[in-house]
């Protein structure tokens, strides 16, 4: 499968690695799209011998089966649809940008029109496949708490903006408590899980969010609920901080290389 990587960070440089050691079998990296100028995706294609893109055209020349999105909000915004309406698959991992309902309604109409699909995995959290067949029954409640260390907070205007000095916390603090739908677009880099977890439940109307800055913790850590009418489950994740990246999951990076191998495979093992 020919695939490109929208996006030159932590996640591209993983998949580069693993498709250069032989084991990621049957996929093929064609291209690395960045923006314009990017000194980083410059770098990482020299070191890969990939052709470095930027822009739509030129990314939908190298004639890509699959695209790997691992950018930002806005790289969503731009690609999603135009990529879905070439019959381009699309593995969206900025999942947060799909709490614009327009966006996302129209991104499942372009997959719907022309085939294409549209794949958004499960990131740094687990517990999907049950969340999916409780609601086939009927899910009352669902939540998830996003704890990080307070450096994972940093530089976000939102935080900013409540004035907390991070580096001085003692106890852990709740940064936001509320509807994923309000919660997601505040922090960008860090909570798309809370967007993953609400577009396979229940919606980012009733799914709640809490965010917490905790000095006293080193992994990130999701913790989610869901109670219905099947029963109820609580799931608890510690995950390791990418070592380049402390906002984002070492796992969510991992379950990139898994949706690749789902793309490329005929078996499926779970939902």
């Amino acid at each position: 499968m020919r695939i490109a990587l929208l996006g030159a960070g932590t996640i591209a440089r993983l998949v580069l690695d693993h498709v250069r050691r032989g084991e990621l079998p049957g996929v093929e990296i064609v291209a690395i799209a960045g923006r314009p100028g990017s000194a980083r995706a410059q770098a990482l294609g020299r070191e890969f011998r990939i052709p470095v893109v930027s822009g739509l055209d030129a990314l939908r020349a190298t004639r890509p089966e699959a695209v790997l999105e691992a950018a930002s909000h806005e790289a969503v915004r731009e690609y999603l649809v135009a990529l879905l309406d070439s019959r381009i698959k699309v593995v969206v991992l900025s999942a947060g940008a799909l709490a614009d309902d327009p966006l996302r309604t129209t991104a499942e109409q372009a997959a719907a029109r022309s085939g294409a699909l549209l794949y958004v995995p499960s990131g740094g959290i687990g517990g999907l496949d049950a969340l999916k067949a409780a609601c086939a029954a009927g899910v009352d409640e669902a939540s998830i708490q996003v704890a990080k260390p307070p450096a994972a907070w940093e530089r976000i205007p939102y935080v900013e903006a409540l004035g907390i000095d991070l580096h001085r916390l003692k106890a852990a603090r709740v940064l936001f408590e509320g509807p994923a739908r309000e919660g997601v677009p505040h922090f960008p880099q860090n909570v798309n899980i809370a967007a993953v977890l609400s577009m396979a439940g229940i919606g980012f109307d009733r799914t709640r969010l809490t965010v917490v800055a905790d000095p006293g913790i080193t992994r990130n850590i999701h913790t989610i609920r869901v109670s219905g009418r099947s029963g109820q489950f609580s799931i608890v994740l510690e995950n390791v901080p990418a070592p380049e990246n402390p906002k984002t999951a070492w796992l969510a990076c991992y379950s990139a290389l898994a949706a690749l191998r789902e793309l490329a495979s005929p078996v499926r093992y779970g939902t």
